[in-house]
């Protein structure tokens, strides 16, 4: 067991008349690894004794709970275990992921289906889910459009589902890192650590401050594949919870015949979207919803996406790719959200 003490210094005084107190800065405690097909990175530090050993065994044993639930890439997951059981009856899954779905239901009915957590079978066939992407066939879309669709997914109760069509699927993942981010972030908290940086494959929260009162600084990424360049810097709060989630299509595509193919899929229409917006990022105090909206709002496009935030509250900055330029367009939520200094 490793635990770090931060001891004040106490000097006397003449005659022993006052005393005055200097602490050194604890240090910033870091941890990385792998997870969710990506990587994870953990920052946090304490004027408390901390037990280093036991806050990263406590992460990971975390992460080893939520892949056994939430993971589409392990056949013994219980998404995994609902997919597969193709039937209409009801089936427990857990408040986690029924929470998942509920939320999920409320970005696919602001976005009008565009964001749907049912579109599995249209990641296959388009290949997303391998090593060798390709254009399907217009039939082979049309029948999996049959397969798609939340309405034919029922909540029954607080820890059940039922499919309303024994063949939908259901693929977590446009929300399961959000949702991971923030219950990492409540791990450290339960250790007593309020201040922290918590990131799963560039979604993150933070709360709290830096050792030398300096608050937390957030850069994201120009949203142009192999760029790899800063596009904006965000200050966070020191004083409240705050979580950034982006969602792109720089990362995850492929290319044929000189025209590029994002991996963000429309479910009304089983197609990768075409528009000209490349980013979205949505800064908000949950990361579950941040991390589905960031996807609906990409999903939907400039015009439809920026009256769906506004119509819903949400801080979302928009970024689209005119010939060389990159355009920047801020929700009205986010125009107003003074807790974050965005430059």
């Amino acid at each position: 067991m490793v635990i770090k003490l931060y001891i004040c210094r106490i000097f006397g005084l003449l005659g022993g008349l006052a005393l005055i107190t200097a602490c050194s800065e604890p240090p910033i405690q870091k941890f990385e690894g792998h997870a969710q097909g990506t990587t994870y990175h953990i920052s946090y530090w304490s004027k408390l004794p901390i037990d280093a050993q036991v806050i990263e065994k406590s992460i990971k044993a975390e992460l080893d709970v939520i892949d056994k639930a939430l993971s589409n890439y392990r056949p013994d997951s219980t998404i995994e275990q609902f997919n597969s059981a193709e039937n209409t009856e009801s089936q427990e899954v857990g408040a986690e992921i029924v929470s998942l779905v509920r939320t999920a239901r409320v970005v696919y009915q602001a976005s009008q289906g565009c964001y749907d957590l049912t579109t599995k079978p249209l990641f296959t066939i388009w290949g997303f889910h391998g090593d060798n992407p390709a254009i399907p066939t217009q039939e082979q879309i049309a029948n999996t459009q049959s397969q798609i669709g939340m309405d034919k997914l029922e909540v029954v109760d607080d820890t059940h589902l039922r499919k309303l069509q024994a063949n939908i699927k259901v693929d977590l993942s446009s929300i399961a890192q959000g949702y991971s981010v923030g219950k990492l972030s409540r791990v450290l908290e339960q250790q007593g650590i309020n201040d922290y940086l918590v990131e799963i494959g560039g979604e993150l929260q933070t709360r709290g401050y830096k050792p030398d009162n300096q608050p937390w600084r957030i850069a994201l990424e120009r949203p142009l594949p192999g760029e790899q360049q800063m596009q904006k810097r965000l200050t966070m709060p020191k004083d409240s919870v705050m979580a950034v989630m982006t969602s792109g299509t720089y990362n995850h595509y492929f290319e044929h015949e000189g025209k590029r193919y994002s991996h963000i899929i429309d479910a009304r229409t089983g197609w990768p979207i075409e528009h000209d917006l490349v980013s979205v990022t949505v800064i908000t105090e949950d990361p579950t919803v941040a991390d589905a909206w960031d996807t609906a709002l990409l999903c939907l496009g400039q015009e439809a996406g920026l009256q769906a935030a506004n119509e819903a509250n949400i801080p979302a900055l928009f970024i689209q790719q005119q010939g060389a330029n990159l355009l920047e367009t801020r929700s009205a939520a986010l125009t107003a959200l003074n807790k974050v200094i965005i430059e």
